[in-house]
């Protein structure tokens, strides 16, 4: 991701071609975005799945799992991030398709690199803008733009860092954050030559002291050898 830097726009390549993996990934980098590439669409689905992303960008010709049936199934499972398909399928019934199963746009190869470009800033304006800015979990209630916490009806008081790290847990409610996700899209860290696993032990720590202290029920648990999962534990 040499062309990247730190908060720029995440996005994701599903895209078998090789040398056409290859030039969305040059071409996007030069532009300031951080690429992730999957060749297949099982590598696809768990990356989208499992990390953050601000767009997916998805060809439809993939061995095993074809574009469709990943982005049928990401949809299925709340995924809300904007999807661009890219593939040489050109019918009409092809691109209704597409849209029916949740795309945001469709490209059809061979494409204009700039044409490209375009979509893909004005879909990732578009996701960003759609984001919550609201967050809650059980009677936790997190405002992005105030950057205010309540829980309870009470205020908590948290770092800049801590308010980064509860936003980022509360996204991903329900789902599993690794420590390595953490050090990559809170810390900014992706070259890192020691691991940031006690400096996130250490924060999340104090995160929880102050959410949890106020409520009934824990809503940050950790999952031992794994990561951290915000979820609302039954009564």
């Amino acid at each position: 991701m040499s062309g990247s830097t730190p908060g720029a726009p995440r996005l994701l390549v599903v895209e078998d071609e090789p040398k056409v993996a290859r030039a969305l990934t040059e071409g996007l980098e030069a532009e300031g975005y951080a690429v992730t590439t999957a060749h297949t669409g099982e590598d696809g689905f768990f990356l989208a799945s499992s990390r953050g992303f601000d767009l997916l960008i998805l060809d439809l010709s993939l061995p095993g799992r074809d574009g469709l049936e990943v982005l049928g199934a990401l949809r299925q499972k709340g995924f809300l991030t904007p999807v661009l398909i890219l593939t040489a399928r050109d019918a009409v019934e092809d691109r209704v398709s597409g849209l029916d199963h949740g795309a945001d746009d469709y490209m059809v190869k061979p494409f204009a690199f700039p044409e490209l470009l375009a979509r893909v800033r004005a879909l990732v304006r578009r996701g960003r803008g759609d984001q919550l800015l609201r967050l809650t979990a059980g009677d936790l209630v997190l405002d992005v733009v105030s950057r205010k916490v309540v829980r309870g009806g009470r205020d908590i008081a948290l770092t800049p860092r801590e308010f980064e790290l509860l936003e980022y847990l509360l996204r991903h409610h329900g789902t599993i954050v690794s420590r390595e996700m953490l050090a990559r899209d809170v810390w900014n860290e992706t070259e890192r030559g020691t691991p940031l696993d006690n400096v996130i032990d250490v924060h999340v720590g104090r995160l929880r002291k102050k959410v949890d202290a106020a409520g009934a029920r824990r809503l940050i648990h950790t999952m031992r050898g794994v990561g951290f999962v915000v979820r609302e534990d039954k009564a």
